[in-house]
């Protein structure tokens, strides 16, 4: 479980990600720990990359130089892999943020995560599952566009119930972890649900199908009941089990 005071170590791979999504990473981050590291890499040669320039100031992200040296070789890749290891070693850091969408970054994450250091990562939804799934966590960069409004017309589009009804793979997923985290009445804590959900599949997030809380995407499924629970938060279980 993050905490506020865990330090964590931004690494961006520049070639692989928008400028104009790094505000809202780095919004995502705070919400894990404080980014005691962030540095950026890339060619700064590269005309391509200039956009980097007034977010790297305003963030206070450390461009890294990486000359492509070779065609056909991603050089930025083994800059990034070589620091994150050297910082790991450090022992310093309780999280490692890896901003791209390159599944070339999936033995990195193993690896990280093999010293007990947790792994977020964060890319676009055509990240490679091997990359997603080495992570402990992994989040679309769509649906952390600042600002996030619930009610904004840029909010992710709400996924209807019959639709959602109709997902096997989440359907399946709140059902055995609803089942895995319940009690001998069937109820079970939403919030170890959403844990185990994510432990199973490390990019599942609740606003990916437009829901900004949990409870939300749940409720929306109209396949399970969503209550306060009397000692405080909220407790949910199948409507299977008689609710």
């Amino acid at each position: 479980m993050a905490q506020p005071n865990d330090l964590l170590a931004v690494l961006v791979d520049a070639d692989n990600v928008s400028a104009a999504k790094i505000g809202a990473v780095l919004t995502e981050v705070a919400r894990f720990g404080t980014a005691s590291v962030k540095r950026v890499y890339g060619d700064w040669t590269d005309t391509k990359l200039k956009s980097w320039k007034a977010p790297s100031q305003e963030h206070v992200i450390q461009p890294i130089q990486q000359f492509a040296n070779t065609v056909g070789k991603n050089a930025t890749d083994s800059a990034l892999i070589i620091d994150a290891m050297d910082l790991l070693y450090t022992r310093r850091f309780q999280g490692f943020c890896i901003v791209s969408s390159d599944s070339d970054f999936t033995r990195l994450a193993s690896r990280i995560r093999e010293e007990g250091v947790t792994v977020y990562g964060f890319g676009e939804r055509q990240t490679p599952e091997a990359f997603r799934n080495a992570c402990d966590r992994f989040t679309y960069l769509d649906v952390i566009d600042e600002p996030e409004v619930e009610d904004s017309s840029t909010a992710p589009t709400r996924v209807p119930s019959p639709k959602l009804r109709g997902d096997t793979k989440l359907v399946s997923g709140l059902r055995l972890s609803i089942t895995t985290a319940s009690g001998e009445d069937g109820w079970a804590d939403l919030g170890a649900v959403g844990q185990l959900m994510r432990k199973q599949h490390p990019d599942f997030d609740s606003r990916n199908w437009g829901y900004i809380k949990l409870s939300d995407l749940v409720r929306a499924t109209e396949l399970f009941v969503v209550e306060p629970r009397p000692a405080g938060g909220l407790r949910v279980r199948s409507k299977k089990n008689g609710a």
